[in-house]
């Protein structure tokens, strides 16, 4: 099949997917609505109706949520893939959700009545932070070498940074607070989220799409990349950049949340290759199909009560974990 007609293809499927998903997000969860209410409350809207105003301001800006946390989130992992040469990195496993939970900890104990704004940055803060420790392992050339030196340190990182923010909230008591950045959810986010955030994930998202053809290069040597013209520092400096405000904010609105930067990006190369240019539309396209149809499966599966969001995830991820770990111990 023709490669083009390939991609195409897999884009039209994820596409519909998204679609079919949203709508039945929408739709369905505690409070289950037929058609005609879901019509009326997107085009003929009626603050008076208590149904019509559960979809309005409760499910739209949940599934908005979860399709740029989805896409945020798959996104930096195929990026921070392609950029450390690992095929087990991800902003979760490598620590940097982690950092980013841990300022967020700091700021519920020394700013309690800190804005939604005020708390991201916090969490942006955090991720940069930890972001520069992992670039800066990755551009060693053993750990260039070894993806797994890289996996185990930023599981250190993240295993560091969880007991400094387990430890505060326990002394602070701050456990009820924190239990949702724990385990992770759409369920708070708000229109004026995403006012205010939803903005600039998609401004990282787009200068994410800009750097997919320059991501093919990355698997050549960095004396080959500066032959061919292109400043490798430049390259890296922006996918930093995009790695900190896709996980940051993504950490900011939902918890800690790992794994979807991890399994979507190697579905997509698994389906279209690996050419970045077309895997990187993809993973954001299948980044949001997982994080809609985990959240609506958290809503769904046990009524009225919700599962956590981040354990839905975590029983997909944890197995190809796994899996990649075997795979990359006996290449």
């Amino acid at each position: 099949m023709n490669q083009r007609l390939k991609f195409s293809i897999n884009i039209i499927v994820g596409l519909g997917l998204l679609i079919l998903l949203t709508m039945l997000s929408i739709r369905f969860g505690a409070n289950q609505n037929n058609n005609s209410t879901v019509f009326n409350a997107i085009f003929n809207y009626q603050a008076g109706d208590i149904d019509q105003r559960i979809i309005r301001d409760i499910r739209i800006p949940r599934v908005l949520g979860a399709i740029l946390i989805g896409a945020a989130l798959a996104g930096s992992g195929a990026l921070m893939q392609s950029v450390t040469k690992n095929p087990m990195a991800d902003s979760g496993i490598l620590g940097i959700n982690s950092g980013a939970a841990l300022m967020l900890t700091l700021s519920f104990v020394f700013f309690p009545h800190l804005s939604t704004q005020g708390t991201t940055v916090f969490s942006v803060f955090g991720a940069a932070f930890t972001s520069i420790l992992v670039f800066m392992i990755s551009s060693l050339k053993k750990s260039q070498m070894s993806p797994t030196i890289l996996v185990l340190s930023g599981m250190a990182i993240s295993a560091f940074f969880t007991a400094i923010s387990e430890g505060l909230a326990l002394v602070m008591h701050l456990k009820q607070d924190l239990a949702f950045w724990h385990f992770g959810g759409v369920s708070a986010v708000s229109w004026s989220q995403l006012k205010n955030l939803g903005p600039w994930i998609l401004v990282g998202l787009v200068v994410l799409i800009f750097l997919a053809p320059n991501l093919n290069l990355l698997h050549l040597s960095d004396d080959s990349i500066k032959s061919l013209g292109k400043n490798i520092n430049l390259i890296r400096i922006l996918a930093l950049i995009c790695v900190v405000i896709l996980s940051g904010i993504s950490v900011s609105l939902v918890g800690a949340v790992a794994f979807v930067g991890l399994i979507i990006p190697h579905i997509a190369k698994f389906l279209i290759g690996t050419d970045y240019r077309q895997i990187i539309p993809l993973t954001l396209i299948l980044g949001a199909d997982l994080t809609v149809c985990a959240d609506l499966i958290a809503r769904t599966i046990n009524p009225p009560n919700e599962t956590p969001f981040g354990l839905i995830i975590s029983l997909i991820g944890v197995p190809f974990f796994i899996y990649l770990a075997r795979k990359d111990g006996n290449s």
